[in-house]
C-alpha cells in the first residue's frame, strides 16, 4: 500500500473517531450542552485538528452529508435510459436505512434524527440538509434528462423528502425508546413503499 493510501486511511479513521465521539457526547448530554473543545478533549485530538475535519459544530451532526449527496447524485447521473431517479437510488437508500440497525446503543441518541426530534436548532439543521440535498438531486436530474426544469426540481424535492421522512421517523422512534434494530424493522418497509411509489410516478413515459 502506498504512503498516500495509508495517510488517507488514517485521516478517515480520525474523522470517524471524532464523529463517533461527538455522537456519544451528544447522546449523553444533548447537542447544545456540548462544546467543541470538549469533543476534542474526549477524542484526544487538538481542537484545531477537529476543526480541520469539521469546520463547524453543525458538521459534527451532519458529517456524512457530502458523501451521501455525491453518491446519490452520481447514481442518478449514471442511471440507464428509462430508469427513474427513484429506482436509481433505491438500493443505496435502503442500505443506509439497514445500517441504522448496526449503530451502537450508546450513540443512538447522538444521531441527526434523534437530536432533531428534541432540539429546534438541530431540526433546523436537518431541514437545511434536506434542502441542500434537494438542490443537488435537482441538478443531477436536470443534467441527465430532458424534462422541464420545474419538473426536475419537483423530482429533486420529492427524493430529498424521502430522507426527511427517514430522519423524522428514526428520530421519533429513538425518542420513544425503540432500539436501532427495531427501528429498521419498521422504517425500512415504509421507505421501500415510498420508493416504489416514487418510481411509479417518476418513470419516464
Amino acid at each position: 500500500m502506498t504512503e498516500t493510501g495509508l495517510r488517507e486511511r488514517k485521516k478517515a479513521r480520525t474523522r470517524r473517531h471524532i464523529a463517533e465521539t461527538a455522537a456519544r457526547l451528544f447522546a449523553e448530554r444533548g447537542y447544545e450542552k456540548v462544546a467543541v473543545s470538549e469533543i476534542a478533549r474526549a477524542a484526544e485530538v487538538a481542537e484545531q485538528t477537529l476543526y480541520n475535519y469539521f469546520p463547524t459544530k453543525e458538521q459534527l451532526v451532519t458529517d456524512r452529508e457530502d458523501q451521501i449527496q455525491d453518491q446519490l447524485s452520481e447514481l442518478i447521473r449514471s442511471r440507464p435510459v428509462g430508469t427513474s431517479p427513484a429506482a436509481a437510488i433505491r438500493d443505496f437508500v435502503l442500505e443506509l436505512v439497514s445500517d441504522i440497525g448496526g449503530r451502537p446503543a450508546e450513540t443512538a441518541r447522538g444521531n441527526l434524527g434523534y437530536l432533531a426530534a428534541i432540539s429546534p436548532a438541530v431540526n433546523r439543521l436537518a431541514l437545511e440538509t434536506t434542502d441542500r440535498l434537494g438542490t443537488a438531486l435537482t441538478a443531477a436530474i436536470t443534467e441527465s434528462s430532458s424534462i422541464a426544469p420545474e419538473l426536475a426540481r419537483l423530482q429533486g424535492i420529492a427524493l430529498a423528502g424521502v430522507f426527511r421522512i427517514i430522519i423524522s421517523e428514526t428520530g421519533t422512534r429513538t425518542r420513544d425508546g425503540q432500539t436501532p434494530p427495531e427501528i429498521v424493522t419498521e422504517v425500512r418497509p415504509q421507505v421501500e413503499n415510498i420508493l416504489t411509489e416514487l418510481d411509479r410516478w417518476l418513470t419516464p413515459t
